[in-house]
């Protein structure tokens, strides 16, 4: 078996501030409050499930209509509104359309650059 070795200079982790350890996930109406006001921690900001709530509600859709439109069920689209979820690229472009949005999904600039990509692995 191969191991991969981990870059010298990768830059670390943000470690979780101390007042997050063992706190369980906030429900998405204590979620969104505290987002309006700019009052989230750095963990928090951006789980998937709660942004696809967020579209859904902002095109006036309830979950079985969004599920019509996406051709899945009610439930399907409840599951996919968990703070836990892992929904992939392409639903949630699905998603967005059906809201009547756009997904936009950004690589921002860092610094420093890295001196060296490798290509990813080939199959064969």
């Amino acid at each position: 078996m191969r191991r991969l070795k981990a870059p010298e200079n990768r830059r670390p982790l943000p470690w979780l501030s101390p007042e997050s350890w063992g706190k369980k996930r906030r429900d998405y109406i204590k979620w969104e409050t505290l987002r309006r006001w700019g009052q989230l921690g750095y963990w928090e900001i951006d789980p998937p499930g709660y942004l696809l709530r967020l579209a859904r509600e902002a095109a006036d859709l309830t979950q079985a209509e969004l599920g019509e439109r996406l051709g899945v069920s009610q439930q399907a689209v409840a599951q996919a509104e968990r703070w836990d979820a892992n929904p992939t690229a392409s639903y949630m472009d699905r998603w967005a359309r059906a809201c009547g949005a756009r997904l936009e999904i950004r690589f921002e600039p860092v610094s420093p650059p890295a001196d060296r990509v490798d290509d990813p692995p080939t199959r064969g």
